[in-house]
């Protein structure tokens, strides 16, 4: 009896190292692709397959990459993905990619990506960029062209171009559409937006400071 609860302990033991693996990852593929169907009402985690019969080359290509983004807008930057809502064949591949353009002094203010872990790589100018971690340290560096630097997955982060040139980053994720939270736009222009007595709280402000900024940060109508 003894031998039998050894050998099933064993057995468990042996389980969950190989179990556990499988289990903190995706699932693999169960067909070559899965082209998202963006007009299908169903929904699952991520997006229903198109008709493989209806499948074509342009499911699987972007060229909105290829060219600077405009960035004369308040941040000074603009953000421009490829991901599955724009390259339908990313569906279930678990990556993505981007550009980020900057103007001189452009920002691309603190956000999070609540899906993804993201790694930029320097086109051109130089950036400084920075994390945050749950303990409040900052880490931060200067990158330059041909340099690489990583975000991990949920937490905050930003990208300044301190310099006198415009500067890009090309951006890729390991998720078919990472998301994105930019920290003051879901703070401060939230619908419907976060009760003024919780941010003059949080941020130690009067409701006129709130105000203020929730009017400069609101949508354009």
């Amino acid at each position: 009896m003894m031998i039998m609860r050894d050998i099933a302990a064993a057995f468990l033991v042996v389980f969950l190292a190989v179990a556990t693996p499988v289990f903190a990852n995706d699932p693999d593929m169960l067909q070559d692709v899965c082209v998202a169907d963006s007009t299908s009402g169903v929904k699952v985690n991520g997006f229903a397959c198109k008709n493989a019969a209806n499948i074509t080359a342009e499911d699987f290509y972007f060229a909105g990459l290829s060219k600077p983004g405009m960035t004369n807008n308040t941040m000074g930057a603009l953000v421009t993905g490829a991901n599955v809502e724009k390259i339908p064949g990313l569906n279930t591949l678990g990556v993505s990619m981007g550009r980020i353009d900057f103007a001189p002094g452009g920002l691309n203010p603190p956000h999070t990506h609540p899906r993804a872990t993201e790694m930029v790589f320097v086109l051109y100018g130089e950036l400084d960029v920075g994390f945050i971690t749950t303990s409040n340290k900052l880490i931060s560096k200067h990158i330059k062209v041909g340099e690489t630097f990583v975000f991990p997955r949920g937490l905050v982060h930003f990208q300044k171009n301190n310099g006198k040139i415009p500067a890009a980053v090309v951006t890729a994720f390991n998720s078919q559409l990472p998301g994105t939270q930019s920290i003051a736009a879901t703070l401060f222009a939230s619908t419907p937006p976060v009760p003024d007595h919780v941010l003059t709280m949080a941020f130690q402000v009067g409701t006129k400071q709130v105000q203020k900024i929730r009017a400069k940060l609101a949508p354009k109508k």
